[in-house]
C-alpha cells in the first residue's frame, strides 16, 4: 500500500489516535500524518501510508481553518480543554473594535505557541512538562498568515467570533485567539477548531473513520497517488536508461532531463541555485520518488533524495 488519505479527523482524537487506527483497519504497520492537530480539533488530516511516509515533509504548508474565538476567557491551554485563569464580562465589545485589529495577525509575524503544544524541548512534549506545573519558556517562531475573513459575530456575556484563516505551516489558531484577546484587554481563547485545507487536500474531499473502515472491507478504497499532493513541485521526466542511473543513487546532468520536461526549472550558468526539490518520472508515467537540483560547475545536476522505485 503506497500513497495518502484525507482524513477528516473527529474530535477529541489525537492525531497519534488516528494513525494508530488507520494501521488497524488497513493492517500495515508504516502510516503517518501531515501536521498535527489538537484534539479538541476536527478536520483534515493527511495521512501517508507506506513509502508515502517519506514524502511527507515534502507536501505543500498552506493550511485554512474554521475557527471561534470566544472573547471573556482565558484559559492555560488557550482553548476551552483547559483551566480557566481569568473570566469577565464582555458583552460591551463589539465586532466593529475587534475587526481592525485583525490586520496585525496578517503577513509574517511572530507567534509565541501555547504552553500546552506538541513542539519538543529537551526531547520531551512542552504539553507534558507543562501538565507537570513546570516553567514552560516557549520560543517564539516566525509564521506566515495569508488571510483572515470574518465568518460571523455572535454576542452575548461571552461574545464569540468566527474566522476563515489562510495561513502557512506551524502556525497555531490558540495563539491567535489568545493575543486578539489580549490586544482587546478581555481575554480570549479558541472555543473551536476545524481544518478545511492541508497539504493540498479540502474538507470536502475528506473521509471519516467510519468511512474508511467500511469501503476498505468492502475492497471499495483505493489510497490517493503518491504524486498528487505533491503538485506544488515542478516535475522532472527521465528516459529509461536516466531513470535506471537515478534510481541507483547516480546523479543526472539537467540538459538531459530538460529535453523531457518543459516543468523543470531554467537555469542560467554561472548563477548559484538553491538545491531545489522536483518530483521525478520516468516516461512521463512512473513516480520514481523526489530529486534535487543543485549546481554542479557550469551544469546543474539531478540528485536523488528519495527514491520509492
Amino acid at each position: 500500500m503506497f500513497g495518502f488519505i484525507n482524513l477528516n479527523k473527529p474530535y477529541g482524537w489525537t492525531s497519534h489516535d488516528c494513525v494508530a487506527k488507520v494501521r488497524r483497519i488497513l493492517k500495515t504497520k508504516k502510516v503517518g500524518h501531515g501536521g498535527t492537530l489538537d484534539p479538541a480539533a476536527t478536520g483534515v488530516l493527511p495521512i501517508a501510508v507506506g513509502k508515502a511516509t517519506r514524502l511527507l515533509s515534502f507536501l505543500p504548508e498552506k493550511k485554512g481553518y474554521k475557527a471561534k474565538i470566544r472573547f471573556g476567557v482565558q484559559t492555560n491551554t488557550d482553548d476551552l480543554e483547559g483551566e480557566v485563569i481569568q473570566s469577565q464580562n464582555a458583552s460591551e465589545l463589539t465586532l466593529a473594535q475587534v475587526q481592525p485589529l485583525l490586520e496585525q495577525f496578517i503577513g509574517e509575524i511572530e507567534q509565541i505557541p501555547p504552553a500546552f503544544s506538541a513542539i519538543q524541548q529537551g526531547g520531551k512534549r512542552l504539553y507534558e512538562l507543562a501538565r507537570k506545573g513546570e516553567v514552560v519558556q516557549v520560543p517564539k517562531r516566525i509564521v506566515n498568515i495569508h488571510q483572515i475573513e470574518v465568518l460571523n459575530w455572535q454576542t452575548g456575556e461571552f461574545p464569540e467570533l468566527t474566522l476563515t484563516i489562510t495561513c502557512g505551516g506551524g502556525t497555531y489558531i490558540r495563539a491567535i485567539a489568545r493575543d486578539l484577546g489580549y490586544l482587546l484587554n478581555v481575554g480570549g481563547t479558541l472555543a473551536a477548531l476545524q481544518r478545511t485545507e492541508s497539504c493540498g487536500m479540502t474538507l470536502a474531499e475528506s473521509m471519516t473513520l467510519e468511512q474508511l473502515e467500511s469501503h476498505s472491507s468492502q475492497a471499495a478504497f483505493s489510497l490517493i497517488c503518491p504524486d498528487l499532493p505533491l503538485q506544488n513541485l515542478k516535475s522532472v521526466t527521465l528516459s529509461p536508461t536516466e531513470a535506471q542511473r537515478w534510481c541507483q543513487g547516480q546523479k543526472i546532468p539537467l540538459d538531459l532531463a530538460l529535453t523531457k520536461s518543459e516543468e523543470a526549472p531554467a537555469f542560467q550558468a554561472g548563477v548559484s541555485l538553491t538545491a531545489l526539490a522536483v518530483r521525478v518520472y520516468q516516461a512521463e508515467t512512473a513516480f520514481l520518488g523526489i530529486g534535487e537540483l543543485e549546481n554542479s560547475g557550469e551544469v546543474q545536476v539531478l540528485s536523488p533524495k528519495v527514491v520509492l522505485i
